[in-house]
């Protein structure tokens, strides 16, 4: 058994986003013969037809390959993780699971925010890393630049430093030798009793709950019956097996493996990430033997948004939705809508808004909903008068300003690096928010690191797109959460022919509150369908109105009926119309389509 956990790897894939990392994996795929070539497809691991559309990893992915030097068969398991900064919580988790990383850095853009996000949770989990720079075969690549780079990232020689291709394949075997020759061989004892730490999990309508775990002790057999230590729950297995990647059921699983269990529970909430799973014999007879593993600390949302189904009667089916989503996404958090202006619903939590933009479309195209969302609003902290802390997570929340002392909102440390001859358009782009500049670092002699303390709400609605336009796309950033601090904030509510809107409401800056009205309503006035009366659309603070639209009613040609004739009697259908407009203005209500919401989200 020894021998065995010598001969196992595991490892990940950590780099930015588009870095060629679902690529490299398609390759180690076919050098390892996992994939049989006329099975082979691009960005294999990328299951969800979301991810390959997008181009991006949502989800992480493990399998497991074979591969013999020197007649010695190795295992080699791989978790391809995503690089999106909304997702490194994924990436955290994955980390948890292994003992080495490929760095994957792409040649024509060098060292980017979330690489250094992603290095720092590895250097956290004492993980060996194995930097790679990728598309060298690209005329673009600026290869001894970004060695340069990643030689004073690492502090190691620049020889150290591998090139590749991952699309065209070049010194992909040679990656594929270091993993086995640097890694280390999995710290697990198969004499102790059975413990797994369960990294992912998801939902299957005949097994429960199928948990992805890495064996750290012992081994477990299918029909044993487990226990999961933080959520005192029992099971018994239905099937344990290997990621191939898709699901191959196997006999056993050993210490140093990384595979699945069907564990028979058909309650989603009982199984969670950073849980530790052992038998239940040990759990009787050697209770004193069994310490739960280092779990992970619950990510903790900072953006929030209102889920309703379009549809009244499928808000069974998206509570049902919700709680299978957060099995294979621990960063989920969901509880029922108190206030329901669009109806019943659930109030989300999300890590960013492309978490909460990834969510809804994998609500709509795995169990066929169609939902609104509200306008996301970060967490905010109010002192009351009377005493006592009130967190808010949503505009309707908001209390009467004279109640309020102290407004506490999240701030972040924000990196962003990018070409020194676009610093100037970063510096455009940070002028509107409320930020603190810290410091400017030159990674290399063309690149800047720019650091600035921001908060939170400055930058999770469109900053990352206008950063991205204004610098031609070169310019990378990522964010951490750094602590709470006084905001001068105010609720900006909008009113529809004279009704407030309370699904559009909003937490401003005081400072910002006239400019972000006027986007609001002028925004309103393009997305609303006209009506057969005029509507005014207005923004208000405090009660004061503070910018204002209308929306010209749809008018009728009364007149065109008429040829010739005496004025006076397109003057009386006129008078009619006007009259008529009149008492429909007074009587008539204002229905908002679903998708307006959806607009105003997206904008």
């Amino acid at each position: 058994m020894e021998e065995k956990i010598s001969d196992i790897r595991n490892f990940v894939i950590l780099a930015h986003i588009d870095h060629g990392k679902s690529t490299l994996a398609d390759r180690l795929l076919e050098l390892t013969k996992t994939i049989p070539k006329e099975k082979m497809r691009e960005q294999y691991l990328d299951m969800m037809d979301l991810e390959r559309e997008r181009g991006i990893t949502i989800k992480m992915q493990p399998v497991r390959m074979s591969y013999i030097i020197n007649s010695i068969p190795y295992i080699l398991n791989l978790i391809d993780t995503p690089g999106h900064v909304d997702f490194s919580y994924e990436v955290s988790r994955s980390l948890a699971a292994v003992e080495g990383a490929v760095l994957l850095i792409d040649a024509t853009k060098g060292v980017q925010a979330q690489t250094i996000a992603n290095l720092e949770l590895a250097k956290k989990q004492n993980l060996i890393i194995i930097p790679a720079i990728n598309k060298i075969d690209s005329p673009q690549a600026r290869i001894e630049e970004t060695k340069l780079e990643i030689a004073n990232l690492l502090n190691i020689k620049k020889e150290e430093i591998f090139l590749i291709s991952a699309k065209e394949g070049t010194n992909i075997e040679m990656i594929l030798h270091c993993v086995i020759e640097k890694v280390a061989k999995p710290q697990s004892d198969p004499q102790r009793p059975f413990r797994a730490l369960i990294f992912d999990s998801k939902y299957d309508t005949y097994k429960g709950v199928i948990a992805y775990v890495r064996v750290f002790d012992g081994e477990i057999k299918a029909g044993e019956k487990i226990y999961l230590l933080a959520a005192k729950t029992e099971g018994e297995i239905k099937e344990i097996g290997y990621f191939r990647p898709e699901l191959q059921p196997c006999s056993q699983l050993s210490a140093g493996e990384i595979g699945y269990i069907a564990t028979g529970i058909k309650t989603p909430g009982k199984v969670r990430v950073g849980d530790t799973i052992t038998k239940m014999s040990n759990v009787k007879f050697q209770m004193s033997n069994v310490e739960p593993l280092p779990g992970y600390k619950e990510p903790k949302p900072m953006v929030f948004a209102s889920i309703y189904p379009e549809n009244p009667d499928d808000y069974d089916l998206l509570k049902d939705a919700l709680s299978k989503l957060k099995l294979s996404d621990a960063s989920l958090t969901f509880e029922p809508e108190r206030r329901e202006f669009l109806g019943r619903g659930f109030r989300c939590g999300f890590l960013g808004t492309l978490h909460a933009e990834i969510l809804s479309e994998r609500l709509r195209r795995e169990f066929s909903l169609n939902i609104v969302i509200s306008n996301p609003s970060v967490l905010y902290s109010v002192l009351k008068k009377e005493g006592g802390e009130l967190l808010i997570k949503s505009a309707s929340d908001w209390p009467e300003m004279q109640a309020i002392t102290v407004i506490k909102e999240p701030w972040v440390r924000l990196e962003i690096i990018t070409p020194s001859n676009y610093l100037g358009k970063c510096m455009e782009v940070l002028e509107s928010t409320e930020g603190k500049y810290i410091e400017t670092k030159y990674i290399s002699q063309e690149r800047i690191l720019l650091s600035y303390e921001v908060p939170l709400r400055d930058i999770i609605i469109g900053f990352y797109d206008k950063l991205k336009s204004q610098t031609q796309g070169f310019a990378s950033m990522n964010y951490e959460v750094i602590d709470w601090r006084q905001g001068d904030l105010v609720k900006l509510e909008i009113l529809i022919a004279g009704e407030k809107e309370e699904a559009f409401s909003k937490i401003v800056s005081r400072k910002f509150a006239n400019q972000e009205g006027k986007k609001m309503v002028e925004k309103l006035k393009e997305v609303l369908p006209s009506q057969l009366f005029s509507v005014a659309l207005q923004a208000a603070v405090e009660n004061q109105v503070i910018a204002r639209e209308t929306i010209k009613a749809k008018r009728r040609d009364v007149i065109a009926p008429l040829y010739g004739g005496d004025y006076t009697r397109k003057r009386k259908l006129l008078e009619k119309q006007k009259k008529g407009k009149k008492e429909l203005k007074a009587r008539g209500k204002i229905r908002i389509p679903p998708d307006i919401f959806l607009k105003m989200f997206t904008r």
